[in-house]
């Protein structure tokens, strides 16, 4: 039976890789940086099922492993201007970092399915991701805005030098 969430995990892991690569062909907005975590915010309605519900420590473990593996994923997102908008730069650390998490992932589901209950196991690994996506996106979000504001200020300077 878990071979069957190791095979599920790695195809989940692989649409999630392909759209990430398809996403950095497209230019980046504000709507697709914060629209990801809070359609997965959805995904808190799993504690309502009495079984799914954690203990604080639990929370805790898995939000200190989420904002640790965030600040992975904040040091290698970045953000470039081209053809007049801004894209995201692709990142050939991002797909070894999927890999890794998908691999961990399994690597736990394998190791400590047995002594926490799949529901818990579950919520534990909602709660590292979202602990992972909002810091992440929140950074992203700077960092295109700071860009976005640098860009202005640019095309208003070469506007103005072309003007004189």
């Amino acid at each position: 039976m878990s071979w069957i969430f190791v095979i599920g995990a790695a195809v989940m892991g692989a649409i999630a890789m392909v759209v990430r690569m398809r996403a950095t062909k497209k230019p980046a907005t504000v709507k697709k940086i914060i629209l990801p975590p809070v359609f997965m915010s959805t995904g808190f309605l799993m504690f309502v099922y009495e079984p799914a519900r954690l203990s604080t420590l639990q929370i805790l473990e898995a939000l200190t492993v989420g904002l640790l593996f965030s600040i992975v994923l904040i040091k290698t997102s970045k953000f470039e201007w081209r053809h007049g908008f801004i894209y995201m730069q692709r990142s050939k650390a991002f797909v070894f970092i999927l890999i890794g998490l998908l691999v961990a992932r399994i690597l736990f589901k394998l190791i400590i399915g047995d002594a926490i209950h799949y529901a818990e196991l579950a919520g534990m690994f909602f709660i590292l991701a979202y602990g992972m996506i909002i810091p992440w996106r929140l950074a992203m979000l700077y960092k295109f805005k700071r860009l976005e504001k640098e860009g202005w200020t640019q095309e208003e300077t070469s506007a103005a030098v072309r003007a004189t």
